[in-house]
């Protein structure tokens, strides 16, 4: 009894260091600039709204954590080694490091007007207008989301630079845009979209946005690149740290 106690432990050491991982890439949200606030009233209750339903899918997503946590604990004595496999594969395919198949929809982001118009240049999509469209999905209960061919994760930096919008360093210059969502509720996702007025703001930019029927079997890559942890450290057993 007393050897295999320690093994025991350390699964669950491992264990509780990679919620800590999730958990840390679950609070971190996509890079936006500091900019002046012009929102009336209405923009920001919609804001408001937006932000109550941010705080309870992070609660539910803590539950969810603490729902597997009791379960492994449940398990641990059975057979440690499958519970901890099967919830880091679970882990895994929550952070982006697996390809995802599911039901949703496709977004087609194309210049409105093929031709460019006297004194007007086809420019990139701004960061702007593709986090916002990000947010929304998010906000619509999207579950995974890839941009070009690209999987989006909670730690995705979309930005400017010099001219090119670029997302985790990748250019998106060239029409069209492809946006591939699965969501476990597509046909409430894809209802969503069709009402949305996203377009609207999209059309302002010389671009159009078209939203597919909801589709079967929509393949969604891995996240190829190292996910950043600037925040996460070793933990530190002799300063209240499980023993």
């Amino acid at each position: 009894m007393f050897f295999k106690k320690p093994r025991k432990n350390l699964g669950f050491i491992i264990l509780s260091a990679v919620f800590g991982f999730m958990l840390a890439i679950q609070f971190q949200s996509i890079k936006e600039p500091v900019e002046r606030d012009t929102r009336d009233m209405w923009q920001l209750r919609d804001d408001l709204k937006k932000e109550q339903e941010t705080q309870s899918n992070l609660l539910t997503e803590i539950r969810k954590y603490d729902q597997i946590l009791e379960t492994y604990k449940t398990q641990q004595n059975k057979n440690p080694e499958t519970a901890l496999e099967r919830t880091l594969g679970d882990l895994k395919k929550e952070a982006g490091q697996t390809d995802v198949k599911g039901e949703g929809i496709t977004i087609t982001i194309d210049t409105l007007f093929k031709d460019e118009l006297p004194g007007q240049e086809i420019k990139p999509i701004s960061p702007e207008l593709l986090r916002r469209l990000i947010n929304e999905l998010n906000s619509y209960d999207a579950d995974y989301i890839s941009v070009a061919g690209r999987r989006v994760v909670n730690t995705t930096v979309i930005r400017d630079i010099n001219g090119i919008t670029k997302m985790d360093g990748y250019s998106l210059r060239e029409y069209p845009i492809e946006i591939k969502v699965i969501s476990k509720n597509a046909a409430k996702l894809h209802n969503r979209m069709k009402a949305s007025s996203t377009d609207e703001n999209f059309a302002i930019d010389n671009l159009s946005l078209k939203i597919s029927d909801t589709q079967k079997n929509i393949t969604i890559p891995a996240y190829d690149e190292e996910i950043r942890t600037n925040y996460l450290h070793p933990l530190n057993m002799d300063k209240g740290g499980m023993k």
